[in-house]
């Protein structure tokens, strides 16, 4: 039996490694091991308290917490029941290097045991580790674009003035100033809405980084939108100037109109901004007057100045001029006399051929007079009235004279008589 089994044993050790071959070859014609791969596969980082709890953030470097692909070898019908859901990546951070950085793992949820192999392209997570820093900055409204022209922007203001930033203390650190920003471009109305904040560095630049906490990312903006018109500054004056002088009725103006803004139901009611009298007082002035006025002051309310350079002072100059006297001769043969009642003859009984006129006036007022062609009278009737007589008696009277100066005219003139002889019509 022994020799039976020992003989042809060359032939039977071939023969059983041929059945092994032909067991292997029969196997993966009917399973083989194929590849599947599948692409963005994200990370998971596990215990990240081991980092956070100590007082320091982490920010994953280069996107390495998402691997490209992974390649799994296995057998067809192990690949068949895969999907990318499938696929498993972690990164514990107890496993952290000196070097930052953590290994990946890589498995499948299911039939795990059964891999050939499973590699992706990358085999590590690459972490930047630094204090964890929290600051408050305030919260900055501000506008772009352009209102409907015959508007302007008003107040601007946020429902909240505060964020709550945290982070990594080399990114907390850049930021100068949070924003939200809205755009007003062919608004008439006011405008409330949620606008994004926005961080800033020094240089404008905006800093926009994953590893930020904040508090709040939206905030309520209200815009104040006003309507703006052009109107007239009128001045007004008080008081008078002294004795021998008067103001020449020239009112100089650093502005004249104004732009101004507001609610249109307010602003459409105004036709000129007023400055009264106590503002320009002129009592016992020999010179001209000026004086600085604040337009601010006078605004109605609601109302605001529109123009951006123009803060709202004004210089106004009231012109004071010395009263002059001007004397002229007149011949009695060109003063009229008017006013003879009825039955009556009226004559110039004065031993000279003439008389003097004086004027009184400005400088500029006096020197439009042509005294040449100016008209002198005796008005006998006017005189009877001041008397309180009806008809005069024969004789004679010391007349007034009047000068007739033109409607508008500031002139005067000083009291002269002549002498005048009135007797009855003959």
């Amino acid at each position: 039996m022994k020799n039976r089994i020992a003989k042809n044993w060359g032939l039977k050790l071939v023969s059983f490694l041929f059945a092994v071959v032909l067991w292997v070859v029969v196997t993966n014609i009917n399973d083989p091991v194929t590849v599947f791969r599948v692409s963005d596969v994200p990370v998971t980082i596990r215990n990240a308290e081991l980092v956070t709890d100590r007082g320091q953030i982490y920010e994953v470097l280069d996107d390495t917490d998402v691997i490209d692909t992974v390649t799994i070898y296995a057998p067809r019908s192990v690949i068949d029941t895969l999907d990318k859901s499938n696929v498993v990546a972690v990164a514990d951070m107890a496993d952290l290097t000196s070097l930052d950085t953590i290994a990946i793992k890589l498995s499948t949820n299911k039939y795990n045991d059964k891999l050939e192999s499973i590699k992706g392209n990358i085999d590590s997570v690459k972490l930047n580790i630094e204090n964890k820093m929290t600051r408050s900055f305030p919260i900055r409204a501000s506008v772009t674009g352009e209102v409907k022209e015959g508007y302007m922007v008003g107040d601007v203001s946020t429902e909240q003035n505060l964020i709550k930033i945290s982070g990594p203390e080399s990114v907390i650190s850049q930021i100068a100033k949070a924003q939200a920003e809205v755009d007003v471009s062919g608004f008439m109305g006011n405008i409330g809405t949620d606008a994004d904040i926005r961080l800033y560095d020094l240089e404008n630049n905006e800093i926009q980084s994953q590893s930020l906490e904040k508090s709040i990312s939206k905030v309520r903006v209200y815009i104040e939108i006003l309507e703006q018109k052009t109107v007239p500054i009128t001045y007004s004056v008080l008081g008078t100037p002294a004795d021998g002088y008067r103001m020449t009725g020239e009112i100089e103006s650093t502005r004249s109109s104004v732009l101004i803004a507001g609610r249109s139901s307010v602003v459409q009611k105004i036709n000129a901004i007023e400055i009264p009298a106590e503002a320009v007082d002129v009592t016992g002035a020999t010179e001209d007057v000026t004086v600085l006025i604040d337009l601010n002051e006078y605004l109605p309310e609601g109302i605001t100045l529109a123009e951006e350079d123009f803060k709202g002072v004004v210089s106004v100059t009231v012109h004071i001029d010395q009263v002059i006297r001007r004397t002229f001769s007149k011949r009695f043969d060109d003063i009229r006399i008017i006013g003879v009642p009825e039955g009556f003859e009226a004559d110039f009984a004065e031993p000279n051929n003439s008389c003097l006129i004086t004027l009184s006036g400005l400088p500029a007022e006096l020197q439009d007079i042509n005294t040449n062609t100016l008209e002198v009278s005796a008005d006998i009737g006017a005189w009877l009235e001041d008397e309180e007589m009806e008809t005069p008696e024969s004789g004679y009277y010391m007349i007034p004279l009047s000068v007739s100066l033109p409607e508008d005219s500031a002139v005067t003139w000083e009291e002269t008589e002549a002498q005048v002889h009135i007797t009855e019509a003959r």
